[in-house]
This record gives structure tokens, C-alpha cells and sequence, in this order.
């Protein structure tokens, strides 16, 4: 069935996957009491010894030569990726949730500003429409929050779209290159201002138990899906599934502190998901028009690669056929 599976289908599902498990973090950084500074070394320290260790995994001896493959990458996303942690977790500890997320879901549009002046990316007309209509429905569901809280929180939030951008962006731009090697690298940054604030001390019991499980679970797993979906998707794609952050952790505080949401989260919420479903299915449906005019099926022809690539030894997919593979896809 993944191998039937267009790749902007994939990129949505390992993106999605990893927002959802990224959802709880607000509620841990919330329920931590811990200062900043020791909060981000234990983050950094655990979620980097993950991270390094998946990596060292994966590559063994090969790691710098794929440290090397993500070129650009491999200096700019690990910047960002810990300029957006930072970000967070000061913005949400100074200033109300729902101004950090307003701010925050601007990512998709700076993401896909960026895609077009820096790397000529070009979205379609409809992925700027769904970007448009789903900002429009987080700023809804973060409007209730709105004006709480530090002013200081907004000037820092202002750094976590830039940096989820960059991110996305750069590493979308690699063509197709695994970026979620440079993660430990991001988690390094991440841990150096901590280290000189002197956040190397042993949190309480109850917090330390808290960090560890987003540091050595639900943080691992989530930034290496959602770093593995610039591998698919434009940057501002990425970014707009991320947009679903706001919705999962929005119902996840009705569901276990029991607020509930004001009616203009429900109508946001209602937006963000009829716009990315909406979307869904027009792109299954000029898929599908596709095929009937005469395209070649995606799903047929990636079984027919993959038989060809089972064959004989010595026999191989002709490049017609993987040609049309990459244009069906």
C-alpha cells in the first residue's frame, strides 16, 4: 500500500505522524517548573543522545560522508532547528499559548516566501489557498489567548516561523537528501547556551521524569518525521502540516485539563481540517483524471518498477518506465 502512494501523499502522512507526536510538548513545557535554561540542557542532552545515536544507527562509518551530502543543510538547519526550540519554549514560558501560536503558524507563508525568492520553489495556487485558510483557522483557535501575557513573548516568538522555515525550506531544497542527520547537530547547538546559562543541574523528580519522556520518546521520533518530510514536500508543505499542532494540542488540553475550547476554536478547527481535506481530495481527483486521459496510474507503475526490480539478476527498470514512475508520482 506505501508503495501505491504518491509522493506528496507520503510527505503528508510522515509529516502528520510526527506533528501528532509533537502535540503534547506545549503541555509538558507548561507543566515543567524548572528554569528555561535547565529545561533546554536536559531537552538538548536527551533528545541529542537519541537522535545521535539513530543516526550512528543508520550510517556507522558512512555518518560524516551523509553529514556532507546535506550540504548547506547541514550548517543552516541545525541553526534553525535550535532557534525554533529556544524560541518556543521562552515564548510560551513569558507570554500566553495562544499568542506564541498565532505567531507560530505564519511558518507556511514565510516558509513558501522564502521556497520562491531563495530556491525559485513554486506552490501552486491551491497549496497558497489551503496555507491561507488554515492560518486563518489557527489564528481562530489561538484567538481566545490572544493579548495574554509578556509583550517580551511575542518580540521571541517572532523567531520560531522564521526558523521552522528556514528549516523546512533549506532542507527541502537538498533535492530529495536525508536531513535528519544533522539533528544531533541542532540538538549541540541547542545545548551550548544552555550549558552557559548554567542549566547543568538535576531538575526535581516529578520534571526530570517529564523531560525524560519527551526527550528519549514522543521528541525523538516526531523531529525525525517531520525532518524526513522535506524529503517529499516543499518547505511550506511541511509547514502547513505542522499547522495541525494547534488542533491536536488544542483538543488534547480539553481532553486532559478539561478547558474547553471558546466556539471560534471549533470554527477554526473546522477550517483546518475541511481546507486540508478539501485539498486531499482534489488532488485524488485530478489524479484520477489524469488516468482516465491517458496518464500512466501511480500505482500500476510503481508495481511494475518494483517487479522489474525483483527480476533476474542483471535486469533492471528501463528508464522510460522509471521516468514515468517519477512523473506519475
Amino acid at each position: 500500500m506505501w508503495q501505491g502512494l504518491s509522493r506528496r501523499a507520503r510527505g503528508y502522512l510522515i509529516t502528520g505522524a510526527g506533528v501528532l507526536l509533537l502535540s503534547p510538548d506545549a503541555l509538558f513545557v507548561k507543566a515543567t517548573q524548572v528554569e528555561v535554561e535547565v529545561f533546554m540542557f536536559w531537552r538538548a542532552l536527551l533528545l541529542g543522545l537519541v537522535l545521535g545515536a539513530v543516526a550512528l544507527a543508520r550510517y556507522g562509518r558512512g555518518l560524516p560522508g551523509a553529514l556532507r551530502a546535506c550540504g548547506p543543510a547541514a550548517f543552516w538547519c541545525p541553526l534553525a532547528f535550535a532557534g525554533s526550540a529556544w524560541g518556543f519554549v521562552v515564548a510560551v514560558r513569558l507570554t500566553a499559548a495562544g499568542n506564541v501560536l498565532v505567531i507560530q503558524n505564519l511558518a507556511p507563508l514565510v516558509a513558501g516566501l522564502l521556497g520562491l525568492l531563495l530556491f525559485r520553489q513554486r506552490l501552486r495556487a491551491q497549496t497558497w489557498a489551503v496555507i491561507l485558510l488554515c492560518v486563518l483557522g489557527a489564528g481562530l483557535m489561538a484567538a481566545g489567548e490572544v493579548g495574554q501575557g509578556s509583550p517580551l513573548g511575542l518580540v521571541v516568538a517572532l523567531a520560531i516561523p522564521l526558523s521552522i522555515a528556514v528549516n523546512m525550506t533549506v532542507a527541502s531544497a537538498q533535492r530529495g537528501v536525508d536531513t535528519t542527520v544533522i539533528l544531533p547537530l541542532g540538538c549541540l547547538v541547542m545545548l551550548m547556551p544552555a550549558l552557559a546559562l548554567g542549566g547543568m543541574r538535576l531538575p526535581p523528580l516529578e520534571d526530570l521524569l517529564l523531560l525524560m519522556m519527551m526527550g528519549l520518546v514522543f521528541l525523538p521520533a516526531a523531529y525525525f518525521l517531520i525532518q524526513t518530510g522535506p524529503r517529499y514536500l516543499p518547505g511550506a508543505e511541511v509547514s502547513l502540516v505542522m499547522l495541525l499542532e494547534t488542533l491536536v494540542g488544542t483538543l488534547l488540553v480539553w481532553w486532559w485539563v478539561g478547558e474547553v475550547p471558546p466556539a471560534l476554536a471549533f470554527v477554526g478547527g473546522g477550517l483546518i481540517l475541511a481546507a486540508l481535506m478539501g485539498s486531499g481530495l482534489l488532488d485524488l481527483l485530478r489524479q484520477r483524471r489524469k488516468v482516465a486521459e491517458g496518464a500512466p496510474d501511480p500505482q500500476q507503475v510503481l508495481a511494475e518498477v518494483a517487479g522489474e526490480a525483483s527480476g533476474p539478476p542483471g535486469r533492471h527498470a528501463s528508464p522510460g518506465l522509471a521516468e514515468e514512475s517519477r512523473e506519475a508520482r
